[in-house]
């Protein structure tokens, strides 16, 4: 689905020949930017992709979250997957996460998402050895 910026002002709706357009921005574009967003929150990363139930490759905290966008018309809801730096707290970090999602979408393509969900995945070990539980 994409998103036609009603919203614009008058003059940003014409394209070089001076004739009316539309602005269309694909669900696509709008998950690349909200996972990008995410990663630049304090205590957060990504997970390692799974194939039923299967991990794939490792789970590593440097990796960009994963994200899925629908475009409605000017209307984006979004679903992140991250992982979190034990012992961050989680409910603060999604707050931030969801914030800055917002705050960044907004900014980069004139839409507003209504909803952004976020799934933590997984804990991630920052900067020391993880210890297994008996």
């Amino acid at each position: 689905m994409s998103a036609a910026l009603d919203h614009a002002p008058p003059d940003a709706l014409r394209d070089e020949a001076g004739g009316p357009g539309e602005t269309h921005i694909e669900d696509g574009v709008v998950e690349k930017i909200a996972s990008r967003a995410a990663g630049e929150v304090d205590d957060v990363g990504g997970v390692a992709g799974r194939v039923l139930g299967v991990r794939l490759g490792s789970g590593e905290p440097d990796r960009d979250p994963t994200v899925r966008a629908r475009v409605d018309g000017t209307i984006v809801t979004l679903h992140v997957t991250l992982s979190v730096t034990y012992p961050a707290p989680v409910a603060e970090v999604t707050q931030r996460v969801r914030a800055h999602v917002v705050e960044r979408v907004s900014e980069l393509t004139g839409l507003r998402p209504r909803q952004v969900d976020i799934s933590v995945a997984a804990l991630h070990w920052h900067g020391r050895a993880r210890r297994e539980l008996a």
